[in-house]
C-alpha cells in the first residue's frame, strides 16, 4: 500500500491554495492602487502646469471678492491662448521686488517628512501654492491704455470713460492716489479691490508714468476663475465685463 499523500496546511488547519491565492489578489491590488495614484500624479503635473493651479490666497488686498485663506483656480490658458481682458483677476509673479516692504503671513512650520510630502503635493499640483513670490490683483489698463484717477465723480477713467466698479471693497473710494499714466507696451496696470489695504500699481510707479508700476504680461501666471475653497465660499470670480463694457480699445481712444 502507497504511503497517504500529504497535504499542506495553514496554520488555521485551511488548505494553503487559499492563502496564496488571497495573498496574489493582494499583491495585484497594490500595484494597480500604485498605478492609478501614479497615473493620478503625472496627470495633476500636466495640468498644473499647463492648464490650472490652486493659489492661496494670504491677505485682504482683493476682499471681499477673495478672502484671507481661500484657495483660487488659476487658468493657465491666459494670457495666451486666451488673450487678458480690462476687469481680469490675475496672479502674477512679484515684478519688481513688489512684496520686499511688505510683512507676510507667517507660513506654517513643516519639517522632515511632511515638509517633504506637503512640496510634492504642491508640485505635482495636488496641494495649492503658497508661494510668497506670487500677487494676485484686478486688471484695470490693458496695454497703451490711458488710466487716470479721478474724474470729478471720483471715478477712475480708462481711455477717458468713467468706470463704476461694484467690486471695491464696502467704504473704499477708487484711489486715495491720484494718477495719469498710459500703460506701456506688454505691460498691465493692477490694483486690489479693496484698495485701502493693496499695494498695488500706484504704489510701485515712483516717476508716475506707469512704466514701473505696470505689470509685464510675461509674469503673469494666469488668470483666477473660480474660488474652490472653502466650500461655502464656491463661486466663480467675474471679470465684470458690463463695467468695462465702453470703454474703448487704446487704439480708438483720441
Amino acid at each position: 500500500m502507497s504511503a497517504p499523500e500529504r497535504t499542506r496546511e495553514g496554520t488555521d488547519g485551511s488548505d494553503g491554495s487559499g492563502g496564496s491565492a488571497a495573498l496574489r489578489w493582494l499583491g495585484a491590488a497594490v500595484k494597480e492602487t500604485v498605478l492609478v495614484l501614479v497615473m493620478a500624479m503625472v496627470l495633476s503635473f500636466v495640468v498644473k502646469t499647463w492648464f490650472l493651479q490652486a493659489f492661496y490666497i494670504p491677505s485682504g488686498s482683493m476682499e471681499t471678492t477673495l478672502l484671507v485663506g481661500d484657495r483660487v483656480v488659476v487658468s493657465k490658458l491666459t494670457p495666451s491662448p486666451v488673450d487678458l481682458h480690462h476687469g481680469d483677476v490675475v496672479v502674477f509673479e512679484d515684478p519688481d521686488d513688489w512684496l520686499g516692504g511688505l510683512p507676510q503671513e507667517e507660513a506654517e512650520t513643516r519639517t522632515g517628512a511632511t515638509k517633504a510630502l506637503h512640496d510634492a503635493l504642491v508640485f505635482v499640483g495636488v496641494l495649492p501654492s503658497e508661494s510668497e513670490d506670487h500677487l494676485i490683483k484686478r486688471v484695470i489698463g490693458l496695454p497703451g491704455d490711458h488710466v487716470v484717477c479721478c474724474d470729478d465723480d471720483r471715478r477712475i477713467t480708462v481711455n477717458d470713460e468713467p468706470i463704476e466698479e461694484p467690486y471695491v471693497h464696502d467704504g473704499d473710494v477708487a484711489s486715495s492716489m491720484p494718477f495719469d499714466i498710459t500703460v506701456p507696451a506688454g505691460k498691465v496696470w493692477v490694483m486690489g479691490d479693496h484698495r485701502s489695504d493693496s499695494e498695488d500699481s500706484r504704489f510701485h510707479d515712483p516717476d508716475g508714468t506707469g512704466e514701473q508700476g505696470s505689470v509685464p504680461v510675461d509674469r503673469i501666471t494666469g488668470r483666477a476663475v473660480a474660488v474652490v475653497w472653502p466650500f461655502s465660499r464656491l463661486a466663480w470670480l467675474s471679470d465684470h465685463e458690463t463695467t468695462f463694457a465702453d470703454v474703448p480699445s487704446a487704439a480708438a481712444s483720441p
